[in-house]
């Protein structure tokens, strides 16, 4: 019996030790993609936004960027935040399991890498990474930083990624006047966005209030990866907005998405810290 407890004693010891490496090994990866993303991103010129920049813009588009601030200041190119959040992982799910998360954005070629922690239970814990870069959107999901849960790449991924991307300029609202947005004007307080960047295409529909700050993204999406995975609409609604780093903010948000059988929020993120280049 002795022997049996020192022998588990020793698994145990190997597999935490080996998750112990893998985290590190993820963790690096993701480092030096970030690391090639800020390489991107430092090679282009600082300038600041020109008030004439707005005029060929629809005008919910040029108030929203008006009052959230960035008129006068110098175009951001590189973000970074945290983010605390609460995740369902499927419709079925009664209780949110608790995250953290940090992203990194870069503007000018446009990409992004999120990464995220959650606690499943005391002794289970998930590590992921959703990625966009060079126009290709990839998701990756591992059991204790080891076992891959989900490991996403395909045509359907980079189009949803993109419109993710494209839904998550309003953290920086300067990347609203890229050259690979186009905008198109639905009312005084609706437009449609298009963003089309190395043969990846999606759109999505920007909603604004009285008072110019954004409040609502809607896009068609594929939920999924898989041959027949179909397009739903998929919503990100806020709930309050703050300045941070002297820009006007979404820092309360919630994602939906709208499916046959019912709405699905899966997705519940408070902004904690941002900064920006």
């Amino acid at each position: 019996m002795k022997y049996f407890f020192l022998t588990l004693l020793c698994a145990i010891i190997i597999f935490f030790a080996i998750c112990w490496i893998s985290h590190s090994v993820f963790n690096r990866r993701i480092l030096n993609e970030i690391s090639e993303m800020r390489g991107e991103s430092d090679s282009y010129a600082t300038s600041k936004v020109r008030l004439e920049q707005l005029f060929e813009l629809p005008l919910p588009v040029s108030n929203w960027l008006k009052s959230s601030g960035v008129v006068g200041k110098e175009k951001i190119y590189f973000v970074w935040l945290k983010q605390e959040a609460k995740m369902k992982m499927n419709p079925e799910q009664q209780k949110w399991n608790s995250i953290t998360a940090e992203q990194c954005f870069s503007i000018e070629a446009p990409a992004f890498i999120w990464k995220v922690k959650m606690n499943i239970l005391p002794f289970l814990k998930i590590i992921g990474r959703d990625k966009f870069f060079d126009g290709k959107g990839e998701m990756l999901i591992k059991i204790f930083s080891l076992f891959n849960v989900v490991n996403e790449k395909g045509v359907k991924m980079d189009e949803g990624t993109l419109q993710r991307y494209l839904g998550e300029i309003v953290w920086f609202p300067t990347a609203a006047l890229s050259s690979y947005i186009t905008w198109e004007e639905i009312d005084a307080f609706t437009a449609k966005a298009t963003m089309e960047y190395m043969g990846t295409k999606g759109s999505g529909t920007f909603h604004f209030n009285k008072k110019g700050d954004f409040i609502r993204y809607s896009a068609l999406r594929y939920k999924g990866n898989e041959p027949n995975a179909k397009r739903h609409e998929w919503e990100i609604n806020v709930s309050e907005h703050a300045v941070k780093n002297g820009v006007k903010i979404p820092v309360k948000m919630a994602a939906t998405w709208k499916l046959d059988e019912g709405d699905w929020t899966w997705l519940d993120l408070e902004v904690k810290e941002i900064r920006y280049n």
